[in-house]
């Protein structure tokens, strides 16, 4: 379609150009002949002869001119005495009736080369003399003078006629001395749009070669869009098929796609998100098992324990009975912890948003849990930078450092050593927690936060504790807006460091502003 609009727009522009080229080279003709023209009646001095004729050499450029052109029509007119000098229309009806074939217009008898030069002598005008004829039948003359004239006029009327067989035409004056003493108009037979035959043949060949070319053109952009199209769409069928394998279970399944174009990149984008996809798949099936052994192992110990009281293995003594309540505060920790867990993800707890002084509020739970990390055998100090402020919920906050100073007792061997510093930044405020038990790696840093992980597997549950502590860390520091920052190396320590943003009052003015506006927003 693009092509074709292109031709057209292309032949259209080439058919106005084609018809000012052609029809300036007419008139560079007709200026041509006109030049010639004028330059031969200057060193005549007029059109005629002595004899009353039309002299040739006056007219020899536009015989040439019509001689050496096909299908080109010439005519010389003299504008002073409005006499026709030369007309190639005669050349063709001349010699079918036995007339003047040169083009040469005849001048009425009785009229002397002065007169129809326009020069008549000022002594003969001045005594009213007659043109020079039978001076004893001057009347006789002056009657023929005119009927010749009424017979040169007839002419003139009949030669003007066909002067123009065609409707447009070229027209140029013949000037001596700066003053008009004729026109030559050229104009071409059968074509209004003044082309010669071979213009016309030259066109309709351009034309051709446009089409010609055009299909060509359609057949190369076909063949190229095929190919285009083909190399365009491979990759997406590629990425296609392994949709279909990742929708069919096959969660391995890679579009293997790199480069720097957009599809490759895509492509890319796609493995990515497909290897995110199996890992959280992985996460589900471990989180499948890991919910079904940690509630399996208390359920079994409760229901052996009973089971044995109710055989009479065992006495139902205080120690039975403390054994199966230590197992059923477990369970009722770990039911209470994905609760929790489930509540924040979900946003269904509120949040009791106030301004907190962070300093002061990690300094009550790190004093609160000096007694957990003696008795854990471990050494703790706390730092912290005076006017720390935050603007959010101070129990979530206080359950999230709590979770963290928890883990880092639960993975600090004994003698290690707990440092808790509260620090303000420019626009956030950081809660750091830094260890030195057995650390993480790289790899296991991106897993941390993820339910029921343990750093080291084969950890049991006493010392590995219920592993949602820092998914539930992560939950609270994302409803405060901030984000949570994990690095460390294996067996030299970890630093979980808390990140929320300090207490602006126009922001919080503007969020509540925003939150006014969108409870007052109707619901579709």
């Amino acid at each position: 379609m693009t092509a074709l609009v292109a031709i057209g727009v292309l032949s259209f522009v080439w058919e106005q150009h084609f018809q000012a080229y052609t029809e300036a080279n007419l008139k560079n003709t007709a200026s041509s002949i006109a030049s010639g023209v004028a330059r031969q009646y200057a060193e005549h001095g007029g059109y005629y002869d002595p004899d009353g004729s039309v002299n040739s050499e006056v007219t020899s450029s536009a015989r040439y001119v019509y001689e050496n052109s096909k299908g080109v029509g010439i005519v010389v007119y003299d504008t002073v005495n409005h006499q026709t000098i030369w007309d190639s229309t005669l050349i063709d009806t001349s010699s079918d009736e036995g007339g003047n074939s040169d083009g040469q217009a005849q001048v009425p008898t009785g009229v002397d080369s002065d007169a129809q030069s326009g020069d008549v002598p000022a002594d003969d005008q001045a005594a009213g003399g007659t043109p020079q004829g039978d001076a004893t039948d001057a009347a006789s003359g002056e009657q023929a003078s005119g009927q010749a004239d009424q017979g040169a006029d007839a002419k003139t009327n009949i030669l003007k006629q066909s002067l123009k067989p065609s409707d447009n035409y070229v027209e140029v004056p013949i000037k001596v001395d700066n003053e008009k003493i004729g026109s030559v108009s050229v104009w071409v037979y059968g074509s209004n749009t003044l082309l010669l035959p071979q213009d016309v043949e030259f066109r309709e060949k351009s034309y051709q070669a446009m089409f010609f070319a055009a299909a060509i053109a359609i057949i190369l952009a076909l063949c190229i869009g095929f190919l285009f199209a083909r190399n365009l769409v491979r990759p997406i069928n590629r990425m296609t098929k392994t949709a279909k394998a990742i929708k069919e279970g096959d969660m391995s399944a890679r579009t293997e796609m790199h480069g720097d174009d957009e599809i490759s990149r895509l492509g890319e984008t796609f493995d990515e998100m497909a290897e995110s996809v199996e890992k959280d798949r992985e996460l589900e099936r471990r989180l499948t098992t890991d919910v079904a052994h940690e509630l399996r192992t208390p359920l079994m110990a409760i229901q052996s324990t009973v089971e044995a009281m109710v055989d009479g293995v065992f006495e139902a003594d205080t120690e039975r009975l403390e054994t199966v309540n230590s197992e059923v505060q477990r369970l009722s920790r770990l039911v209470d912890a994905l609760l929790k867990l489930s509540r924040l993800e979900n946003r269904s707890t509120p949040m009791k948003e106030e301004v907190v002084d962070v300093g002061s509020l990690i300094a009550g739970i790190v004093s609160t849990h000096d007694a957990f990390v003696n008795d854990s055998g471990l050494s703790m100090e706390f730092h912290a930078q005076p006017g720390v402020y935050v603007y959010g919920d101070a129990d979530m906050i206080r359950q999230a450092t709590a979770n963290l100073i928890s883990n880092a007792v639960r993975y600090t061997p004994e003698g290690g050593h707990i440092t808790v510093n509260v620090k303000k930044g420019d626009i956030m405020a950081s809660i750091a927690v830094k260890d030195t038990g057995i650390g993480l790696s790289p790899e296991e840093a991106k897993m941390v936060f993820s339910r029921f992980w343990r750093a080291d597997a084969g950890r049991n549950r006493e010392s590995g504790g219920l592993g949602v502590g820092l998914a539930v860390v992560k939950e609270i520091v994302d409803r405060h807006g901030g984000w949570v920052h994990v690095e460390g190396k294996p067996n030299e320590g970890a630093t979980f460091t808390i990140y929320i943003p300090l207490y602006d009052e126009n922001r919080v003015k503007n969020r509540a502003k925003n939150k006014e506006k969108s409870k007052s927003r109707p619901k579709k």
